[in-house]
């Protein structure tokens, strides 16, 4: 038989009463039951913790020791049960958070920020990556949530998704560029202009995205950069080396560049992905919040004076 906490806490109670009567009144137990308990833990310690008469109670050399550490025990068992409750309610746990750097600045720290107001014992754990890889490392279970761009394979990976946002595609320039003084642009504006845009290796949805615009608008661009990070694009578009290709998420608040959007309008997703077979509390906790903001229009605000241009 092995010993069992209800023998732990009998024992702990006549300890500290020194009376099985008192003991059995605050434990709210039969006293037969109770002298039974203990007799059972004895056996099962192979000592005796207490000795006992018709006069008196008191606690054996090896009953001390065993009444210290019982309170130990039961400490770390009932801080064990809150830790399970709080996990439970994802109140406690990991959220290990993978993400595409540029699209999610304007809402992340921001989000993670309220996230650990209602949330301070989850242990959270962020991997910036390319597209590509936050679908792979959300598959394999190496993330749990990811905030991303659909890739070309993420049907065949069978993660669940929650589209945030169809991100208009435009133009980040100069505003001593000529076309800086346009109201609008269409596709057909760019015939000839040297474009920059990021590397298909490290968003094929955006690179993608953007060849198929110009093939549909007639021309095929004339591709100056192909970086592998969108501030490398944006760099290049301050410098005057071309037209940065972007979406309107990724200027960053008092950029010197201008943001025309292009039409006709074409978009590119920001999603949401996880694995429901891998979907903790603490996940759906981050999940429920963020699609409350996506609801109440917290996510994007409005961009600071200038960060924008026409056609916005």
């Amino acid at each position: 038989m092995g010993m069992e906490l209800r023998h732990v806490r009998y024992f702990q109670a006549v300890a500290e009463e020194l009376s099985y009567a008192r003991a059995a009144r605050r434990l709210r137990v039969a006293q037969s039951a109770l002298s039974r308990a203990i007799k059972e833990l004895e056996e099962d310690v192979g000592a005796e913790v207490l000795e006992r008469s018709r006069h008196f109670v008191r606690l054996t050399p090896a009953g001390a020791v065993l009444l210290q550490e019982a309170g130990l025990l039961l400490e770390g068992w009932e801080e064990a049960l809150r830790r399970v409750r709080r996990t439970a309610a994802g109140e406690e746990g990991e959220l290990r958070l993978g993400y595409i750097g540029p699209p999610t600045q304007p809402f992340l720290g921001r989000l993670l920020h309220a996230y650990r107001q209602r949330y301070p014992l989850v242990s959270l754990h962020l991997e910036e990556r390319t597209p590509e890889r936050v679908w792979e490392m959300v598959a394999k279970g190496r993330l749990a949530v990811g905030l991303t761009r659909p890739v070309p394979s993420h049907t065949a990976l069978g993660l669940r998704t929650a589209l945030l946002r169809e991100e208009p595609l435009g133009v980040a320039l100069r505003a001593d560029h000529p076309l800086a003084g346009r109201g609008s642009l269409r596709w057909e504006d760019l015939v000839g202009e040297p474009l920059v845009v990021l590397a298909r290796r490290e968003g094929a949805s955006l690179h993608d995205a953007i060849l198929a615009a110009c093939r549909s608008a007639g021309f095929m661009p004339r591709l100056a950069h192909t970086p592998s990070l969108i501030g490398t694009v944006l760099s290049y578009a301050e410098g005057g080396a071309g037209l940065g290709i972007v979406t309107d998420s990724v200027l960053p608040p008092g950029t010197p560049l201008r943001f025309i959007a292009l039409s006709p309008a074409h978009t590119v997703p920001l999603v949401l992905v996880w694995q429901e077979d891998h979907d903790a509390p603490a996940v759906q906790r981050f999940r429920e919040l963020l699609l409350a903001w996506q609801a109440g229009g917290q996510l994007w605000m409005p961009r600071a004076e200038g960060a924008s241009g026409a056609g916005e």
